[in-house]
């Protein structure tokens, strides 16, 4: 068996009580030679005693005082461990143990490890926020505006107490976010300044300066980051709505310049190669602003040379003006009298004419005027092109019908001689179309009150109201019809009479009597039935008929008299084309003879 061994504690109090109870011998021994009273001896021995006890007293104290030290530190450790875990957002750490045993120190030196760990990920953590956070400010900086930054982040405030993973990715994606919006930001500054450049070229400017007269930071020989803010890109997109608006200015400046060169060419039939130093002002006649961006297209150089040659043409307008005026003139009095429509007053135009040589009138504007008047007259002519075609019949057939009556007027027309069988040909012809002039002259009057009533105007013929010539005509045409009538009654009934006075005064004989009843009814044989007719309505009648016939037709001559003078109170015209008209309506205005 072996010796037993106390504790290293126990060790330590047997040796003090050993070396005490030697010391007190000794002391004793000392005492007894000395021959100290007892009293004395007691004294001392309770000094030692208390002594010895505040000795311990001391070491005690000292003991729980580092005890409590450690605590101190131990429940420090933890507290800031369980801190650490909080605000990174983790829950526990592997390789801590969840539940610590055994003293104080053990305890210690066991989450002294972990601990240290935890504050190395803090410190990384912290980094991690505080680059995160500077760029954040960095980049927000640039999105205001701000033309100087501090590149450090020193600055950066990072809130420790929440340096969770969740709160990082959030400034992330806010840094993300502002990455973004910063490319966006850009791409509008580089599509602004691109704008710039290509309007600038286009007109002729300087675009360095306009873009350096924004910001400075624009321009890329400053070397400078662009200033990207709000103020900057409202800017920007002023001075390219600028741009544009002084393109548009100068292009519709062209445009009317253009327009003017155009009617100046051909008014003053100006030379291929006078045109063609201006045919890129002309080319744009026909493209708009955003079709335009050729550079050096719209500069004010090209502008002042086009108003130039603007106001040396406007200078050779005004003589070739009035030759212009006058071919136009000519023209519309060619419409004009094609379709026999009113012509323009002639005081008028020499009123138009002065005014061209004094310059007080507005070429363009007379031009527009004289053309839409072409251009009326065109589509009026072309609305009476039917009814005119039918007049021209009319007149053809009213020619046939005089050369008729003048025809049937000749008593030598059955005659052998040269021509008469053409004029027997002729005279057929002429009876077939003088049978149509009825229909005609209906649907005429028909048509042209078609046309009154859809143009709202009198149509003129020559001046002269249609209908009234057309009115005219059919009165006359029956007062005509009328004095035939009246004419082969006359004629009739002197035959009969003179048939009569031949049957009275016969001889008795039977060849006598036979001639004059086989001449009396051969007469009446060969008559047509409305001879027979009317033969037996004189003789029922007989003078009171033939007085009765002559008062109508003196009523119907007075009446249309009357009325022909109501329906032309102008008989005087200027032209010879009016001369004519008057003839025309002066032959309808009375019955012609038969």
């Amino acid at each position: 068996m072996g010796s037993f061994q106390a504790p290293p504690g126990m060790r330590s109090s047997a040796l003090l009580e050993t070396s005490c109870g030697y010391l007190l011998q000794e002391l004793q021994m000392i005492w007894n030679e000395v021959g100290e009273e007892q009293s004395e001896r007691e004294k001392v021995l309770l000094e030692l005693e208390q002594e010895c006890l505040e000795v311990y007293r001391r070491k005690v104290d000292r003991a729980n005082m580092s005890r409590a030290r450690l605590h101190q530190e131990l429940a420090e450790s933890e507290a800031e461990f369980t801190h650490l875990l909080l605000s990174l957002g983790e829950r526990s750490l592997p390789g801590r143990p969840e539940k610590m045993s055994g003293t104080i120190k053990q305890q210690l030196d066991s989450i002294t490890p972990a601990l240290r760990d935890m504050r190395l990920r803090k410190e990384e953590r912290v980094n991690q926020f505080r680059a995160v956070q500077g760029e954040i400010q960095k980049i927000s900086a640039e999105i205001a505006g701000q033309s100087e930054y501090d590149d450090s982040i020193t600055n950066v405030t990072v809130n420790e107490n929440d340096l969770s993973l969740k709160k990082l990715e959030e400034y992330q994606n806010e840094l993300q976010r502002l990455h973004n919006e910063k490319n966006n930001r850009l791409q509008q500054v580089e599509k602004y300044i691109a704008a710039v450049h290509n309007l600038s070229a286009t007109l002729g400017m300087e675009s360095s300066m306009i873009i350096t007269k924004v910001h400075p930071s624009l321009n890329e020989l400053c070397g400078i980051s662009k200033n990207i803010s709000d103020g900057i890109l409202g800017k920007l997109n002023s001075t390219v709505e600028s741009l544009q608006e002084e393109k548009q200015k100068r292009l519709e400046k062209l445009h009317q310049l253009g327009k003017a060169l155009k009617n100046l060419w051909s008014l003053t039939d100006a030379s291929y190669g006078d045109r063609y130093l201006y045919s890129h002002v002309i080319d744009l006649l026909s493209v708009s602003s955003a079709e335009v961006y050729d550079p050096g297209s719209l500069t004010l150089d090209i502008i002042q040379q086009a108003e130039a040659e603007v106001k040396r043409l406007d200078q050779l307008k005004a003589s070739k003006m009035k030759e212009l005026f006058l071919r136009k003139q000519s023209e519309l009095e060619d419409i004009c009298n094609k379709s026999h429509m009113e012509i323009p007053s002639r005081s008028e135009m020499e009123n138009i004419l002065n005014l061209i040589n004094t310059g007080e009138i507005d070429h363009t504007e007379l031009l527009m005027s004289i053309d839409e008047q072409i251009s009326r007259a065109k589509e009026e002519s072309s609305s009476r092109k039917s009814i005119m075609e039918k007049v021209e019949k009319w007149i053809l057939a009213r020619d046939e019908e005089r050369w008729l009556e003048e025809y049937s007027m000749d008593e030598n027309r059955y005659s052998v001689r040269r021509g008469a069988h053409r004029n027997l040909r002729r005279a057929e012809r002429a009876r077939v179309t003088v049978n149509k002039i009825p229909a005609l002259v209906d649907s005429l009057i028909a048509k042209t009150k078609s046309w009154e009533e859809e143009r709202r105007k009198v149509f003129l013929y020559d001046e002269v109201p249609l209908l009234a010539m057309l009115e005219e005509y059919n009165l006359s045409r029956q007062e005509r019809e009328e004095e035939k009538q009246r004419q082969r009654q006359m004629k009739v009934q002197s035959q009969v009479v003179v048939e009569q006075e031949n049957l009275t005064t016969s001889r008795p004989t039977t060849s006598n009597r036979r001639l004059p009843n086989k001449s009396v009814s051969g007469g009446l044989g060969n008559a047509t039935p409305l001879n027979r007719r009317l033969s037996l309505s004189i003789q029922q009648q007989g003078s009171n008929s033939k007085s009765s016939v002559t008062q109508g037709t003196s009523f119907i001559k007075k009446g249309n008299k009357e009325q022909g003078k109501r329906i032309f109170p102008r008989t005087n015209f200027n032209s010879p084309l009016r001369d004519e008209t008057a003839s025309v309506v002066s032959t309808f205005s009375g019955p012609l003879s038969p």
